[in-house]
């Protein structure tokens, strides 16, 4: 990629209007904003250089110079270091146009705010990708030392803060009547993620993942079931569903919901769960494949199967009855664990649209 010029493909060529965005996540290289196809106040004169494999011999990294460091990272996260953090992958250049953490979610949240007032007057879609909870966790100084519980939890309630700001917009345009607002997060708590910032010892009593077991990078609930909102004032009643679905039913469930029919290969795992979105039914999908790097599990209404070759075997779990995953009752129920290991066996073989229809 080079990033002194018209950097494309991106957003604007899969049908967004216009895009304002980090190139990849907080911890890694390039360490610049882009809007649109360039890097936002980038100096021709100073151009960036970036590699994941070379090391930049014009710029210090956290392995060689941990004495520059404000956040000395746990483990990798030690080469080049932007604004006093050491980062996953080499750059040079680009001084003037290179992010300071700290501004980061004001930045996101002005730009963002800008997108809707500039199209108040016309249907809008919004994609609001905060960087706040990922690492390195930089709050602003107003949310330094703000819960009591570390900077995780800090960079949380900043996380609401970005958050609030928008819903306010919206009441402000009165445009939240009819306005529908999805709030998500694409995987469980992690704690240390690679930067020694303190969290797990500041978290103290706090739970991250609740009464669920395991975090980000776990096939356990706590990697996988992530706090899902709806808001639609106009449409949606308040309360709360019991109804499975998946981030990957958003495609087939938006397309429903503004008339328009899914190409035959463009989101084939997707389903149309709108009803359930917006609280009509507590019908979801029948199943949900859930994963993590290595292992594929199953949710199957109650039933949570993790498929486990040798020791140890098969696991299965009543969410019901047991949502913190503590008692495998595989041996007891061998029934129903042939049964979800059949179906995980159709869904691997044949694609998500061969097992459950889309709509």
């Amino acid at each position: 990629m080079d990033w002194n010029g018209e950097i494309r493909p991106g957003p604007l060529e899969v049908g967004f209007d216009y895009c304002f965005l980090i190139p990849a996540t907080g911890d890694r290289v390039p360490c610049v904003y882009v809007e649109n196809h360039r890097v936002v106040s980038l100096d021709p004169e100073d151009p960036i250089r970036v590699s994941y494999q070379t090391p930049l011999l014009d710029e210090p990294t956290g392995r060689e110079r941990p004495d520059l460091l404000k956040i000395k990272p746990s483990r990798g996260h030690d080469q080049t270091i932007i604004n006093g953090i050491s980062r996953i992958g080499y750059m040079s250049g680009g001084k003037a146009a290179r992010w300071v953490d700290e501004e980061m979610a004001a930045t996101i949240t002005a730009k963002a705010i800008s997108f809707i007032e500039r199209n108040r007057a016309n249907p809008f879609f919004l994609f609001f990708s905060t960087h706040d909870i990922h690492v390195p966790r930089v709050p602003q100084r107003d949310f330094r030392g703000i819960t009591g519980c570390g900077v995780r939890c800090d960079v949380v309630a900043q996380l609401d803060w970005c958050v609030g700001r928008i819903l306010a917009v919206l009441d402000q345009l009165k445009l939240t009547r009819d306005t529908l607002v999805l709030f998500s997060s694409d995987n469980g708590p992690v704690v240390d993620d690679g930067y020694a910032d303190n969290s797990p010892q500041d978290l103290k009593d706090h739970k991250p993942a609740g009464p669920f077991r395991g975090g980000k990078y776990s096939v356990y609930e706590g990697g996988t079931r992530v706090p899902f909102l709806a808001s639609w004032p106009g449409r949606i009643k308040p309360g709360v569903s019991r109804a499975l679905i998946g981030q990957v039913d958003l495609i087939a469930s938006m397309a429903a919901l503004v008339g328009q029919r899914l190409p035959a290969n463009l989101g084939l795992d997707s389903t149309n769960q709108l009803t359930a979105l917006l609280g009509e039914s507590e019908q979801g999908r029948s199943h949900l494949v859930e994963h993590d790097a290595s292992l594929l599990a199953l949710r199957m209404g109650k039933w949570k199967l993790i498929p486990r070759e040798g020791a140890g075997g098969d696991e299965l779990y009543d969410l019901d009855a047991d949502p913190g995953e503590t008692t495998n009752i595989a041996k007891a129920n061998p029934n129903v664990v042939e049964e979800m290991k059949k179906l995980l066996r159709q869904v691997r073989e044949a694609g998500g649209a061969a097992v459950l229809p889309r709509s």
